[in-house]
Parts: structure tokens; sequence; C-alpha cells
């Protein structure tokens, strides 16, 4: 908790900028900055389409950030997350661009994702519907396959 609340009060001219815009639904989406995930912090997170925002600046370019940016995204995309990445040159450029192209890929995953489908709660008594529906039939139901 202390290293995010460091992380968001010495936020870098890049950060500030992408928080404007992002802050406050602006984008239809609630994203929060420096938010932990499992032992990493990301830069900006959208819990509704588990999307992360990284901003790459200055210090990416040397191999052992790198090094630790690949391990990062690689734990967060085999956990389900979608991970953006976005230079500072892109904060500091057009930022109509910018927003752009995160809209875009919100729209990307909100079209794919799957929703899970929705199971209406057992009845009184604890039967499940499929239970009630084979049982008023008079058809027994098959045996559930041990894993």
């Amino acid at each position: 908790m202390e290293i995010r609340r460091s992380l968001r009060q010495g936020a870098n001219s890049a950060e500030q900028i992408l928080w404007k815009f992002l802050r406050g639904k602006q984008l239809e989406y609630k994203f929060r900055r420096q938010y932990s995930i499992g032992n990493f912090v990301v830069d900006f997170y959208c819990h509704t389409l588990r999307l992360v925002i990284e901003l790459d600046g200055w210090t990416h370019d040397f191999e052992k950030t790198q090094n630790k940016d690949k391990f990062k995204q690689a734990y967060l995309e085999s956990n389900g997350y979608r991970v953006l990445r976005i230079t500072n040159d892109e904060v500091f450029g057009d930022v109509e661009v910018l927003l752009k192209k995160i809209t875009e890929e919100c729209d990307v995953i909100k079209m794919t994702a799957k929703t899970p489908p929705t199971v209406p709660p057992a009845p009184r008594g604890g039967k499940s519907m499929s239970e009630i529906v084979v049982a008023s039939k008079g058809l027994r139901s098959p045996p559930i396959p041990s894993p």
C-alpha cells in the first residue's frame, strides 16, 4: 500500500497527463492507477475489462527493465489480463490519437468478452432447475463423471 501511494505521489509527467484523461470514467470505464496485481504494481488498471495500461518511458530502453517488463506482462497475460503498452512519447504526442488507441482496445475487449452464463439460484429445498425438470419428466439424472 505504501509503495503504491509513493508511486502515485511521485508520478512522472506522462502518468499525470494520462491519468487526467482516464480518471472519472471519462472513457466510459473506471480506471485505477498504481494498482497491485499479484506481486506487481501496474500503472493503470480497469477491473471491468481486466485491462492493464503500462507506460514505458526512457528507463524501459534498458535490457534489464525490458526483461522485467516481459516477465510482468507474461504473468499478467497468463492470469487473464490484457496489457496495453504505451510509450511516454505517445502521451506527449497527439493525445487524441492515444485516447482513440485506448478506446479501440476497450471496444475490442468488450466485444470479445465471454460473459459467463447466468445460472438461476436453486429454489427452496436445494434442488437445481435441471433436477426439477428431470424429475417432472420422470427421468433419472445422468451420473456425474468423476474428474
